[in-house]
């Protein structure tokens, strides 16, 4: 999952936003995704959303499924970020299914509370706020991130708009990017691609190491690193390196130059607009390529 020491990395990214309100943080946030949907919206192909309760061994997961509004596609199941499910994921998950995918964005902290619907990222200058972020996110394990993969993935697989002769993919940001290593880990004849957007702890010297389980996968990967996380922890991409290429699986593995920590969701404070389009890019060549 998304460690300690990044976790406070996109928290003080966030606090730089000091001086503005949380109402006034959360309208320009929540503005931005409107933008950044807009812009993108023109000649976009018709798009069915729909808000959906998953049933896990855990309780019921409240998420997210949009899809082409016509044919059967590949599958993409996406990781939200710390923030959660919220509006910047959504126009994430729309952007995804008008590419040509029937994509799945769950609430990852479902054990403990619901998704934000109408509500921007939350606000870290908040002590109490920040407090209960982090009591979401250590409620989260090895153990939760494989049990709601086990529920997600085949539940995508019952529904008419998935094409299930084709693979599929998976993408995580901050905490997400593990879970898409433990999803291709634990499903590896369904997950034929994963991309890890500024991943927290996806590889590291624990015995539970994500990057300890590539041996499991069959997936291609798409590593997208911050440059502030390859400063902190520079021998993170060396591990991946020798992993994926020990196991013989592709992996694209790379440094985005000026990043910090978050810059791919729209609704950050260090959103980085060119650098997140070409991890967008980058992601989407690889699941054209290999969702196949």
């Amino acid at each position: 999952m998304c460690d300690e020491h990044s976790m406070n990395d996109m928290v003080d990214s966030l606090r730089r936003n000091a001086g503005l309100s949380r109402r006034r943080f959360g309208s320009l946030a929540i503005g931005s995704v409107v933008a950044w949907s807009a812009a993108r919206a023109a000649g976009a192909p018709a798009v069915v959303e729909a808000e959906v309760d998953i049933k896990t061994p855990d309780g019921t997961c409240d998420a997210y499924f949009v899809h082409p509004a016509k044919g059967h596609h590949p599958g993409v199941l996406m990781w939200p970020d710390a923030g959660g499910l919220r509006p910047a994921f959504r126009a994430m998950g729309k952007r995804l299914a008008e590419a040509g995918y029937a994509v799945l964005v769950p609430n990852p902290f479902y054990r403990i509370r619901h998704a934000m619907k109408d509500d921007a990222m939350p606000n870290f200058n908040d002590p109490a706020v920040r407090e209960q972020m982090m009591t979401s996110i250590r409620a989260l394990t090895a153990t939760t991130q494989v049990t709601d993969a086990n529920a997600f993935v085949p539940w995508l697989d019952e529904q008419k708009a998935v094409n299930k002769r084709r693979k599929m993919g998976t993408m995580g940001y901050c905490m997400g990017g593990p879970m898409t290593m433990r999803t291709a880990a634990a499903l590896p004849d369904r997950i034929g691609a994963g991309a890890s957007f500024h991943g927290g702890g996806v590889a590291t010297a624990n015995p539970d190491s994500p990057h300890l389980l590539v041996p499991k996968m069959k997936a291609s990967f798409l590593f997208a690193i911050a440059a502030n996380d390859d400063a902190n922890e520079p021998n993170q991409k060396v591990l991946l390196r020798e992993a994926f290429d020990h196991a013989g699986l592709p992996a694209e593995i790379e440094v985005y130059a000026g990043t910090k920590h978050g810059w791919c969701p729209p609704d950050g404070a260090v959103y980085d607009e060119a650098q997140a389009e070409k991890a967008w890019a980058r992601g989407l060549a690889l699941f054209k390529q290999t969702l196949a």
